[in-house]
């Protein structure tokens, strides 16, 4: 395979030449530069509320990472639906005992509750204050616009020199039309979308249907507001994630919405509210293998050739199509897909660490 000739601009340009016994350049931050830093969450955002379950949910993450050998999704422990009316504050207490003594390695986030409930800064203050050094993020949900954002983010910086990430929760008509300013805070990390809470926003002018597995892909207006999201996310290198079923009995129901999530709306991480719906979520997430062996040999092709374009099976490619390819990799490698071997050592490295 040799480089094509005929290229120009920046995707002609090669990685920069190492010193001597330099290690060479990682694919992220030759392809990727700064979206890096926001673009690689694992796939499923696994969300538990009950005491009970919330310990079972963070050792069955434990149990899947040993056996995929990466975490494949996140433990989000829940105070907005979990805590009990009035004991807000000792669900609080919980959350962060179990964050701070989740096992080394483990993904475990919270859900507090929205910025004008009156648990919120109690929420921050006591789950960030205790346990943010042990957050992967935290979820805020019912955010209207930035203003919520930033209040969010000074109760954050309030309780603690070192804040996690925000997700923040897309529930209104009003939210979905300012989802791109939101997404464009420096802070936000994520956006998800709360199909529930949209469709009843709507006084029923959406029916009942809007909120099942099937009718959330073909109502206009959901569909539309998903895909703002998804856009808006893209537009601002954010993390879309896409709403729960709750069908959570139906294999079926769940494997379908997570495939079209995936495949046709430019969702890349979606909320489970079961285990059972967990590895149907990494299954439709997942690359096809055929698609991982391709990937594999033009990314092992083009560092070979140090990043300047090739010809793979007659066919140009450059920086543009390596991004895509190396895409594909790091979704296999979330998904706990087996890598082949010429690529495998990119995602052992410390760089390949999710963020």
């Amino acid at each position: 395979m040799q480089p094509t000739p005929q290229a120009s601009g920046h995707q002609a340009a090669r990685a920069p030449v190492q010193g001597p016994g330099a290690a060479p350049p990682h694919p992220r931050d030759v392809l990727l530069g700064a979206q890096a830093q926001t673009g690689f969450l694992p796939v499923c955002d696994h969300y538990s509320g009950v005491e009970a379950r919330m310990r079972k949910s963070l050792q069955l993450q434990a149990e899947m990472t040993q056996e995929f050998g990466t975490c494949v999704f996140d433990v989000t422990l829940d105070c907005e639906d979990g805590a009990p009316v009035g004991l807000e504050a000792d669900h609080a207490r919980l959350v962060a005992s179990l964050a701070v003594g989740a096992a080394p390695g483990a993904r475990v986030a919270a859900r507090v509750h929205p910025v004008d409930h009156p648990a919120f800064a109690s929420d921050v203050a006591t789950i960030v204050g205790e346990a943010g050094h042990r957050l992967s993020h935290l979820m805020v949900p019912k955010v209207e616009s930035v203003d919520d954002v930033l209040k969010a983010e000074r109760a954050l910086e309030k309780a603690s020199a070192t804040p996690p990430p925000l997700h923040v929760l897309i529930e209104s008509p009003a939210a979905v039309h300012r989802a791109f300013e939101i997404a464009a805070h420096p802070r936000v990390q994520s956006l998800s979308f709360g199909l529930m809470d949209f469709v009843s926003a709507h006084g029923g002018a959406i029916p009942a249907e809007g909120m099942t597995s099937a009718g959330q892909f073909s109502h206009p207006l959901v569909v539309r507001a998903k895909l703002e999201i998804a856009a808006a996310c893209h537009a601002h290198g954010k993390v879309p994630s896409h709403c729960v079923v709750t069908e959570f009995t139906d294999a079926a129901a769940m494997q379908g919405a997570a495939s079209r999530a995936a495949r046709e709306l430019g969702y890349t991480r979606m909320w489970s509210i079961h285990p059972a719906q967990i590895r149907p979520i990494l299954q439709a997430f997942a690359p096809r293998q055929d698609d991982i062996e391709i990937a594999s040999k033009i990314i092992a092709a083009a560092a070979h050739a140090d990043w300047a374009p090739i010809s793979f099976e007659g066919v140009l490619h450059d920086r543009a199509s390596y991004r895509f390819y190396w895409q594909v990799l790091e979704r296999a490698h979330r998904t706990g897909r087996t890598l082949p071997l010429g690529v495998r050592h990119w995602f052992d490295a410390p760089a390949s660490v999710l963020l």
